[in-house]
């Protein structure tokens, strides 16, 4: 299983600086839409080989990995959010710690790390979605394309998810 590791970005003090007020995200695209966690939840990213299965887990849990001695859940985030895709050589497993646990989670491919102010982050709207709003942390319009901003860990800890107490 091939893997990247994240390691933070070097840069001038005036970058280091920008880096306060801002927060950089891990983008990555679900179906048509494209969204954005923060990156200091995320460990590494790897391409997608099939977990082992777990008995009568809900449809998203796709099973457990081995990593570094670490048995891992990956989740399929694409059927969680009810956009169910084909696996394919762009499918990658973001691995992440959040609310005290390394999970790994589908996604049908990454895309970059933003940089974004606090100014550029647009409220989260009120309207039903397929996910839901509580999850979203806000929006961020960059260019033509429209940034939907993950509360990963919120969505993590949630009972729908039933991975942590």
């Amino acid at each position: 299983m091939s893997s990247t590791e994240l390691v933070p970005a070097s840069g001038t003090a005036s970058q280091a600086a920008a880096r306060v007020d801002g927060r950089q995200f891990l983008t990555f695209r679900i179906g048509g839409e494209e969204y954005g966690l923060d990156i200091l939840r995320v460990q590494e990213i790897r391409s997608y080989e099939a977990p082992t299965r777990v008995a009568h887990a809900p449809p998203f849990v796709k099973g457990v990995v081995n990593l570094r001695g670490v048995i891992v859940p990956i989740l399929d985030l694409r059927i969680r959010l009810s956009q169910p895709s084909e696996y394919n050589g762009f499918t990658v497993v973001i691995v992440l710690n959040v609310a005290g646990r390394v999970v790994g989670i589908v996604v049908d491919s990454v895309s970059d790390v933003l940089e974004l102010a606090a100014s550029e982050i647009k409220p989260r709207p009120e309207v039903p979605a397929a996910i839901d709003s509580r999850f979203m942390t806000g929006l961020c319009k960059i260019g033509e394309r429209m940034l939907i901003l993950l509360d990963i860990e919120a969505m993590i800890k949630s009972p729908d998810f039933g991975l942590v107490d």
